[in-house]
C-alpha cells in the first residue's frame, strides 16, 4: 500500500497556475507600460508639457477670478492643446525618420529605432491632431480650434518639411507655431486676437525659442550636420550665433518688461522679469565673449529653460494673489 500526502495533490495543482496569471499579469502591465513610454516619447511629452504651460499661462492671465472662473474651459484647453501638440511631435518624428536614424542623438527614437512602424507613428499623429483640434473647436470655439490647426499645419507642413532642411535660420520662422498655445489659452478665457495681452504673449514666446534653440543647437553641432540640416553657426560661425543669441537676449527682456504696461502683470512682474531678464543678458553676454566655452553655453541653456516657467509663473501668481496684498 502506497502512503499518499493528503496535501500533494493540492499542493502541485493550484498554486502554479496562479503563479503563472501573477507572471502573465506582470508582464502584460510591463509590456504596456512600455508601449505608454514609446508613445510619450514619440509625441515629445516633455516639451509638451512646457506647451501646456505657456497655454495655461494665458488662460489665467486672461479668465475671470472668483466664482465665474471657467473650469471646465480651462481643462478642455489643456486637453486639446495637449492632443495638438503630442500630434504635431510625432507627426515630426514621422517626417524626420531618416534624419533621425543619422545623428546620434535622435537615432533611439522610436521609428529610427524600429519600436514602432512608420504606419503606426502616422496613425497616432494623426489621431491626436484631429481629435485635439476637434476638442478646441467644439469645447471652446472655432478660433481656438483654427489656431491649433494654423500651428499644426505650420509645424507640419511648412517648418519640417521646407524650412528645417534648407535654412539655417529656419528657427525664426518656425517659432511661430511654438507661440500660438498662449494665444489660444487667452481666447478661450474670453479674449481677442488683437487684445495687447495676447500679443505680448505670443512676442514672449516668440523671442524666447531663438536663444534656447540655438544654444541647443550649438551643443550638436556635429549632429545636425550629420542629419543633413543646416544651423545658423554654418553661416555666421559659432561667435556669430553667440552675439545673435544674446541680441535676441536682450529683445526678450525688453519684451517682458513692457508687458504690465500693457496690462499683462504689474509691479511684482516688472521686478521679475528685470530680474530674470537681466540674468539671461548676462549669461549670453558672457557666452558672446567666450563662445567655445562649453561652461558658458551650459549655463545659458539650463537658464532658458527656467526662464519661461518662472517668469509665466510670477505673473499668473501675481494675478492670482494682487487682490489680497
Amino acid at each position: 500500500m502506497t502512503w499518499k500526502r493528503p496535501w500533494a495533490s493540492a499542493w502541485s495543482g493550484w498554486p502554479v497556475p496562479r503563479a503563472d496569471s501573477a507572471v502573465a499579469r506582470a508582464l502584460g502591465s510591463a509590456v504596456l507600460m512600455e508601449r505608454v513610454s514609446t508613445y510619450a516619447e514619440l509625441s515629445k511629452f516633455g516639451i509638451v508639457l512646457l506647451v501646456l504651460v505657456s497655454a495655461a499661462a494665458g488662460f489665467m492671465l486672461r479668465a475671470p477670478l472668483g466664482a465665474d472662473f471657467p473650469w471646465a474651459h480651462g481643462l478642455v484647453v489643456l486637453v486639446g492643446v495637449m492632443l495638438l501638440s503630442s500630434g504635431a511631435s510625432a507627426m515630426n518624428q514621422v517626417q524626420e525618420r531618416d534624419r533621425d536614424a543619422l545623428m546620434a542623438r535622435t537615432a533611439g527614437r522610436p521609428l529610427p529605432s524600429g519600436r514602432i512602424t512608420r504606419g503606426q507613428g502616422l496613425a497616432f499623429a494623426a489621431l491626436a491632431t484631429v481629435v485635439g483640434t476637434a476638442v478646441l473647436w467644439v469645447g471652446i470655439g472655432h478660433t481656438a480650434g483654427a489656431l491649433g490647426l494654423i500651428a499644426a499645419a505650420f509645424y507640419n507642413g511648412v517648418y519640417t518639411p521646407w524650412l528645417k532642411p534648407t535654412s539655417a535660420f529656419a528657427a525664426v520662422p518656425g517659432a511661430i507655431p511654438g507661440s500660438i498655445p498662449p494665444v489660444i489659452g487667452w481666447v478661450a478665457a474670453g479674449g481677442a486676437l488683437t487684445d495687447a495681452g495676447a500679443i505680448i504673449l505670443f512676442g514672449i514666446l516668440f523671442l524666447w525659442q531663438m536663444p534656447h534653440f540655438w544654444a541647443l543647437a550649438l551643443r550638436y553641432r556635429a549632429d545636425y550636420a550629420s542629419g543633413g540640416f543646416p544651423m545658423v553657426s554654418d553661416v555666421v560661425g559659432v561667435e556669430g550665433t553667440a552675439r545673435l543669441i544674446l541680441l535676441y537676449a536682450s529683445g526678450l527682456t525688453a519684451w517682458s518688461l513692457a508687458a504690465p504696461t500693457f496690462g499683462v502683470g504689474g509691479p511684482l512682474s516688472f521686478a521679475l522679469a528685470a530680474l530674470l531678464g537681466g540674468r539671461l543678458m548676462w549669461l549670453a553676454a558672457k557666452f558672446a565673449r567666450e563662445p567655445h566655452d562649453q561652461r558658458g553655453w551650459l549655463s545659458l541653456f539650463l537658464f532658458s529653460n527656467f526662464y519661461l516657467l518662472l517668469l509665466f509663473a510670477g505673473m499668473v501668481a501675481e494675478r492670482l494673489l494682487w487682490p489680497l496684498l
